[in-house]
């Protein structure tokens, strides 16, 4: 938990300092609205004076209140343009704010990979990346300039009031004085509750895509409404504590309007008595320092109303920080493998370990598989056959020992080179929703439809899509919703021909399928790897005779 608090903290003051400079341009905005607030309120004030007590004309400006009122109009169009001018700038700094946050956390997690990733809910890592981010928006946005503008703005206004009269500028001063300690009372009450509702924001997500996902199990088994139910309540829980955010954010805007008021009352009860005792030197003074009285707390406002965004942002940097750290730059190198037509894999001594309970999930593996050979993973679960995919996708490195492509260490690959040596078909294929035709140019979007048609005909697409409204065009639902188990395969099948990359790596692609659609994907397949590099993991009797060299895994070693 401490360490959660200080990695908070650490991401909290480096965002701060980025953020400041970026609220530079919002606060000389508002510095500027400010002044010309003071200059609007001088000319209303002796405007009035002008209008309602007229008397000798010892200052011709002051007492012209058509030229006053010119005055107050156009400082008043100038303002309204500096206030457009500033929200402008507010949005910008919020929006470059999120996409460099969103692309370094998209960065960090597609560097981790799915091992680093393990035992986190999607639901959980889309919250982070979307409604986390989305929390931040405020602290540069709103919340940094209102900072800075809350305290250089108020003196600015105490600065004129003190001119015009010193005995004001104390008292409104010390009403100010009690703003900031209402609002740091209610923002330790505020801070948590935020916490607690982000945690009661990402349960409900996990909750309900967990929910979408196995709809099918929860109606076969009629769960259905005791699901709604469930969700019902987390949805109830959100709402409440949703609620306690915004009771406890109201206790500081009650504070400032208690300050305000006060504040007003003081001063007028002060003018009041001395018009009342004829004591009362200007009544166009006393109504400049009045109207500077709301533009006195107005930063102090726009600042109480931003001081929750730095509570939000202070929860959505627990999960920030508690991102996988960024990659570790390589060095470039001429990667000699992305030309290639094929490629020579080698492991040599690779050790990995994922659980230390559990032992190694590879011990020492050593092989190697020449360029346009097959070779053929068997063993039983557990003995190390998916890690050597996942290493060899570049989700995880070893941590000892080596791979090389070609002689080149896969470490030193850019993800890009090595994504474009690599075609890869798992046990279940990952279809989205859109046509047939799309998925398929997945694999290269910048084929043209001769490619992706041909690629179709080769993995026997074309055999089903025939019988489909529009072909190659139908539309199919999300995880190849609509498609059966063979035809999603031959799909995937059909995205690595497109892709034609040297290396196939194989994980299980029949393990799901009947004998007859086993056989069927089988003799694709056998099309695919002619002239490639190929590494297939199966448990299948059938893929055994798939051909090739076959290697036995025990416990993360080749079998004697």
């Amino acid at each position: 938990m401490t360490e959660s608090k200080t990695a908070s903290r650490t991401w909290m003051r480096a965002q701060s300092k980025v953020g400041r400079r970026a609220a530079m341009p919002v606060v000389a905005l508002g510095m500027v609205g400010c002044t010309l607030a003071i200059g609007q309120a001088w000319c209303a004030g002796f405007a009035l004076q002008a209008a309602l007590m007229p008397g000798p004309l010892t200052n011709r400006l002051a007492a012209d209140p058509l030229l006053l009122l010119g005055g107050f109009a156009a400082l008043a169009v100038l303002r309204a343009g500096l206030s457009m001018l500033a929200e402008h700038a507010a949005f910008e700094a919020g929006a470059t704010a999120r996409r460099r946050l969103r692309t370094d956390a998209m960065t960090r997690l597609l560097a981790a990979g799915p091992s680093l990733l393990r035992g986190r809910h999607s639901g959980d890592l889309t919250s982070v990346v979307v409604d986390r981010i989305e929390a931040v928006d405020g602290l540069f946005a709103r919340w940094m300039p209102a900072a800075t503008l809350a305290s250089a703005s108020p003196m600015l206004v105490l600065v004129a009031t003190a001119l015009a009269d010193p005995v004001a500028a104390l008292v409104l001063g010390g009403c100010g004085m009690l703003v900031p300690v209402a609002m740091a009372l209610s923002g330790i009450g505020a801070a948590v509750a935020s916490k607690r509702q982000f945690a009661a924001l990402a349960h409900l997500q996990a909750r309900f895509l967990d929910r979408v996902r196995g709809i099918a199990t929860i109606v076969m088994h009629g769960r259905a409404g005791d699901e709604a139910l469930a969700l019902g309540r987390a949805a109830d829980e959100l709402r409440r504590r949703t609620m306690r955010v915004l009771r406890v954010a109201f206790l500081s805007s009650v504070a400032l309007d208690l300050a305000m008021a006060l504040a007003m009352i003081v001063i007028a009860l002060r003018y009041g008595g001395q018009a009342l005792t004829g004591t009362l030197a200007s009544p166009g003074t006393a109504l400049f320092v009045l109207l500077l009285v709301p533009e006195f707390f107005a930063p102090l406002r726009a600042f109480a109303a931003a001081y929750q965004e730095r509570f939000h942002a202070g929860s959505a940097a627990d999960a920030l920080a508690a991102l996988p750290p960024p990659p570790v730059p390589v060095p470039e190198q001429p990667v000699r493998t992305v030309q290639a037509r094929g490629v020579t894999v080698s492991f040599e001594a690779v050790r990995l370990t994922w659980d230390a309970a559990r032992g190694p999930a590879l011990d020492g593996l050593s092989f190697r598989v020449p360029a346009g050979e097959t070779l053929v993973l068997v063993g039983p679960s557990g003995s190390g056959k998916s890690t050597v995919m996942e290493i060899l996708l570049g989700f995880v490195r070893p941590e000892a020992g080596r791979v090389t492509f070609n002689g080149a260490d896969i470490a030193s690959l850019i993800p890009q080179a090595l994504s474009r040596m690599t075609a890869w078909i798992g046990q279940r294929p990952i279809l989205f929703a859109g046509t047939i035709r799309e998925n398929i140019r997945f694999a290269r979007p910048e084929a043209s439809d001769a490619e992706v048609e041909e690629a179709a005909r080769l993995a026997r697409v074309d055999g089903f899509a025939a019988g489909l409204p529009l072909g190659l065009d139908t539309h199919v639902g999300e995880v190849g919703y609509g498609l059966s188990g063979g035809q999603a395969q031959r799909v995937a099948i059909a995205r690595a021909f497109l892709k034609n990359a040297p290396l196939l790596l194989l994980d299980e692609p029949t393990v799901h399928l009947d004998p007859t659609t086993e056989a069927e994907v089988l003799e694709s397949l056998r099309r695919l790897t002619i002239g490639r590099t190929v590494i297939m993991a199966s448990h299948s009797s059938a893929a055994h005779g798939f051909g090739g060299r076959r290697l036995d895994l025990r416990a993360g070693r080749v079998a004697a």
